[in-house]
């Protein structure tokens, strides 16, 4: 039992050392994956849903599309249908897109083609705000910039969300705006290598 008290002293200091680690060095990471630190705190149509947000993610992609071939694909962030082309679609104010299975679907607050999307979701335990901004770099390339602003409600699952939020939720939106990119990069080579409908091949 000599050692003991040099054990407890370890698991005692890599118990404080790792959660602290993860504030400092991981967390911010993962709240501003891809994005610059002015992006990260630039104001975005939208942060007035959410003005005492417990978490706020920006994060941001370059996508080798023009914001026109970007748009039609936003559907994809709340949650990808699997669909091979896109289809023309107007985002309306209090349109619903879904979410996953069972879920109501986020609220759509506002929308400007080829530049702005806002939605909302409110459920038992949180309250969300997420802004998909699409800037024109110029030369057939876009910025997009996602932010995700978080309000959980006290209690139990508030907190698990709170958690979640920070690390399980990173994954999934890291994958939605890949797909995002994948797709409007596909479709709009595509639209270059396929001939005009009506045009004679050579």
């Amino acid at each position: 039992m000599r050692g003991f008290p040099d054990r407890l002293r370890r698991v005692l200091f890599w118990s404080a050392a790792v959660p602290v680690a993860y504030l400092l060095l991981v967390r911010p990471l993962l709240l501003r994956w891809g994005a610059t630190r002015e992006e990260a705190r630039a104001a975005l149509p939208g942060d007035e849903l959410m003005p005492r947000a417990h978490v706020v993610a920006t994060r941001a992609v370059t996508i080798a599309a023009p914001p026109e071939a970007v748009w039609p694909w936003l559907a994809e962030v709340s949650g990808p249908d699997e669909r091979l082309a896109p289809e023309p679609r107007k985002f309306g104010v209090g349109d619903l897109l879904p979410a996953g299975r069972g879920d109501a679907g986020f609220r759509v607050e506002r929308a400007e083609p080829d530049r702005l999307l806002v939605l909302s979701i409110r459920g038992f335990y949180v309250t969300l705000s997420w802004t998909i901004a699409l800037r024109d770099l110029g030369g057939g390339r876009t910025r997009l910039v996602s932010r995700q602003r978080v309000r959980c409600r006290p209690g139990v699952p508030g907190f698990v969300y709170l958690l979640l939020s920070q690390s399980a939720d990173f994954l999934a939106v890291r994958g939605r705006l890949a797909a995002v990119k994948t797709l409007a990069e596909r479709e709009f080579r595509r639209s270059f290598l396929e001939p005009r409908a009506g045009s004679r091949v050579p």
